[in-house]
């Protein structure tokens, strides 16, 4: 019962602020996340991310990925693979060189300066999915090579990962967990991805026909959560972002006859109540543990995270053909960071690479990339022609 009190307070205060960001002319998404700050324990500390709100969260990411898949267009993904590839690894080079370097040249060792290079070269897209849709950009080539990008974007981040744990083994760092070798874990995600072109090309039509079959109320909305929670479970089994899996989900689902009635059904359920969850839990992570003593640390990296994914990922993409500005919205779109960093993050600090202090820091920087991403994605998409984009070459 405790907990419905925190989720009417977040409830509330995510709708006001959501009201006031867009009065202001700056995306909903960042008024959400500021109330997690303050109802945070980096103010107030009125809410922690205890297991209940990490499910909703979790959950809420799980939704706002599937609307994203849900709204995209299969087709135009496929056209945009190759730069988005490009863009993908552009942007996971500049990050670890560049944040490598500067970590090394700080005075962390060889090892933790490739660590801090590694945390900051994984991207978390589903900020970005929810400033597109807000400013109807998803279906853009921008759009659709920033979603490609951050299907790769994540093989990588895993690879790079695995890569990690097999260094800190053989230089005899214990880490938590089990973690198997990598080429099983890439061949199961070789499986998941044929397993995912199964699901769009037949399954998906088959179990969304068969549930408007069913003597049920709201049976195809039903069936397409069994779809989405499904998939987002599976990936997470292969090592790849649960968010991943509901993205092909939503894309799997959109090419059924019921993409309209689902995204009628699923958006008010995941806007009402788990998304705005989502987005609060991203500021509860944000602490303020010594924050004065590494000031300058913190807004360094900061500044360099911001501009690796900026400059790496805006450079793919005019590797590929697009315009500067065009290279431009790609590359503040790569700029939010997210699970997968928390998550490299977590594993350098129980392996004793990143101590109390360093760990604090790097976990504020890559709050502080997330919540500047969507302010920058949007001063870019409001420089995008109007009119409909023309393919590139």
């Amino acid at each position: 019962m405790t907990f419905l009190g925190v989720l009417c307070l977040i409830l509330v205060l995510t709708t006001l602020a959501g009201h006031l960001a867009n009065r202001l002319g700056v995306p909903a998404v960042i008024g959400e996340l500021v109330v997690g700050i303050i109802l945070g324990p980096a103010m107030l500390n009125w809410i922690q991310l205890n297991s209940l709100v990490s499910l909703f969260a979790n959950i809420g990411v799980v939704i706002l990925m599937f609307l994203g898949g849900l709204e995209s267009n299969l087709q135009l993904l496929m056209k945009y693979l190759r730069p988005a590839i490009i863009v993908a690894t552009s942007g996971v080079i500049f990050p670890v060189v560049l944040m490598g370097a500067t970590a090394w040249w700080w005075g962390f060792s060889p090892l933790e300066a490739l660590f801090i290079g590694v945390i900051f070269s994984a991207t978390s897209v589903s900020i970005s999915v929810a400033v597109l849709k807000e400013y109807h950009a998803l279906t853009s080539r921008e759009g659709a090579t920033i979603l490609g990008a951050a299907v790769a974007d994540d093989i990588i981040g895993v690879v790079l990962l695995s890569l990690m744990i097999s260094l800190l083994a053989s230089q005899g760092i214990q880490t938590a967990g089990h973690h198997p070798a990598l080429a099983i874990v890439l061949l199961e995600q070789v499986a998941f991805f044929g397993g995912t072109y199964i699901l769009v090309k037949w399954l998906a039509p088959y179990l969304m026909h068969l549930s408007e079959r069913l003597v049920m109320a709201s049976s195809v909305t039903i069936m397409s959560m069994v779809i989405c929670l499904g998939m987002a479970w599976i990936a997470d089994l292969v090592g790849l972002s649960g968010a991943i899996g509901a993205f092909f989900a939503g894309i799997a689902v959109a090419h059924t006859p019921y993409r309209a009635v689902l995204a009628d059904h699923v958006e008010p359920l995941g806007n009402a109540i788990f998304i705005p969850v989502f987005f609060v839990s991203v500021g509860l992570n944000m602490t303020l543990d010594h924050f004065a003593e590494n000031l300058r640390l913190i807004l360094i990296l900061t500044l360099l995270a911001c501009l690796s994914k900026l400059v790496g990922c805006g450079l793919g993409a005019r590797l590929s053909g697009f315009t500067g500005t065009s290279s431009t919205v790609i590359g503040t779109g790569m700029i939010a960071r997210g699970e997968m960093g928390l998550i490299t993050a977590q594993i350098g600090h129980q392996a004793g690479l990143l101590q109390g202090s360093d760990y604090s820091a790097m976990i504020l920087v890559i709050i502080l990339a997330t919540v500047i991403a969507p302010l920058l994605l949007k001063q870019t998409l409001k420089r995008l022609p109007q009119k409909p984009l023309q393919s590139i070459n």
